[in-house]
């Protein structure tokens, strides 16, 4: 996997202006892990949070993004979406998409499932799957802010409610302020890390709905006809650096998704 952290501007593949538009410079990873909209997302959003391109700014559009970058318009379409929803973007009818004016982060309450499952009076649950010691590919590394070769911790859970599968954990963060995998099997990620003073205080995030693979079925007892949730978080602490990286899939029959998002202000 390669992906580089610098960006390029150059006059993107689009009928509508001829301005000069924002394009990421990346190199997917199509073996990997991270789904593919996350590896597209990552080096705009950091771009971003690094004052590389300036509110305002104009992005490149989902169908030049896809073409480009030999991905599904919906692949682009979702990787552009999360950053919206996240605060980074805003869409604007007659210009397209551009760097929102002041970005910012989705502001949330942050339980681990596990304690919300709890807090309902649930029994709660973990099968954990993996627990790896890798080092931080480029890709991981865009969506972590750590260096390339850092130690991190890859983590794959099944959660259960009352010993019914409800959830599939993905997460990763680096090996330094990771739980040991024997903590892991009575409480939930978040817990821990506030346990070990790592203050967790916002997060972006991205929520959709699709259908699960069949592995992905079967760990959650369902069939590959089922909707399932998912949710791309990433969850910062109050300097603004990123502690953790997680991509969840929920059962849609079991888990319901709430929030408070705050307006952003127009330009």
């Amino acid at each position: 996997m390669s992906s580089e952290t610098s960006s390029r501007n150059t006059q993107a593949n689009s009928r509508d202006t001829g301005a000069v538009k924002f394009e990421p410079a990346i190199e997917l990873d199509r073996a990997s892990h991270l789904p593919l909209h996350a590896q597209i997302s990552a080096p705009i959003r950091r771009a971003i949070l690094e004052g590389h391109i300036l509110p305002g700014t104009p992005i490149e559009n989902e169908i030049s993004m896809a073409q480009r970058l030999k991905v599904s318009r919906p692949t682009a379409r979702q990787a552009l979406q999360s950053l919206v929803e996240g605060g980074f973007l805003l869409r604007r009818r007659g210009v397209g998409t551009i760097v929102a004016p002041q970005p910012k982060r989705q502001l949330m309450r942050l339980p681990s499932l596990h304690e919300e499952l709890q807090a309902e009076g649930h029994e709660s649950s973990t099968e954990i799957l993996q627990y790896n010691h890798r080092r931080a590919t480029e890709a991981i590394a865009e969506q972590l802010g750590v260096e390339v070769d850092a130690p991190v911790i890859e983590l794959e859970r099944l959660r259960k409610r009352d010993g019914v599968p409800v959830a599939i954990l993905y997460n990763w963060l680096s090996a330094e302020i990771a739980p040991s995998r024997d903590q892991l099997d009575g409480h939930g990620l978040y817990e821990l890390l506030r346990r070990a003073g790592v203050e967790l205080t916002s997060t972006t995030q991205s929520v959709g709905a699709e259908r699960p693979d069949k592995r992905e079925a079967k760990l959650l007892a369902i069939s590959m006809r089922d909707p399932v949730l998912t949710i791309d978080r990433t969850a910062f602490n109050s300097r603004g650096d990123i502690v953790e990286w997680g991509f969840h899939i929920y059962r849609g029959d079991l888990y319901r998704y709430e929030s408070t998002v705050f307006a952003q202000p127009e330009i």
